[in-house]
């Protein structure tokens, strides 16, 4: 019984990490042709899979990605930098602010904000290039 859990377990994971590779973007592709990429390739996922709210969204997103310039979406990653900063720099000052009352609770939670907000910071630094 056991070996059966497992073997269905890592059959879900290996389904699961070709879903999440095919919504990759087609390698070699940067900027909007990337972009154009990754939503083709989670169109076609959400059709083979016959989730048709995901594939009006889609859709919807790859008209979008019509008017889409290399400029303009290296622009919108740089903003998004720039905003991820400026909330770090503000979780960093709410964290020193509960370490000055010295309130455990609220310093661990400032913490684990802290630390989603320079993951998220990270996620779009690595965006930039892509």
């Amino acid at each position: 019984m056991q070996r059966t859990s497992i073997l269905a377990v890592l059959a879900t994971v290996g389904l699961l990490a070709g879903v999440a590779q095919a919504a990759q973007p087609d390698p070699g592709l940067t900027g909007c042709a990337a972009k154009r990429s990754a939503i083709e390739n989670q169109l076609k996922i959400a059709r083979d899979h016959g989730n048709s709210d995901q594939v009006a969204g889609l859709e919807e997103a790859l008209r979008g990605v019509e008017h889409c310039t290399d400029s303009g979406l290296r622009k919108e990653r740089e903003q998004k930098v720039l905003d991820a900063r400026h909330e770090v720099a503000q979780r960093e000052k709410d964290l020193k602010k509960a370490e000055k009352k010295g309130d455990s609770e609220k310093i661990n939670k400032r913490k684990d904000k802290l630390a989603e907000s320079r993951k998220e910071l990270q996620e779009a630094v690595d965006d930039l290039d892509r």
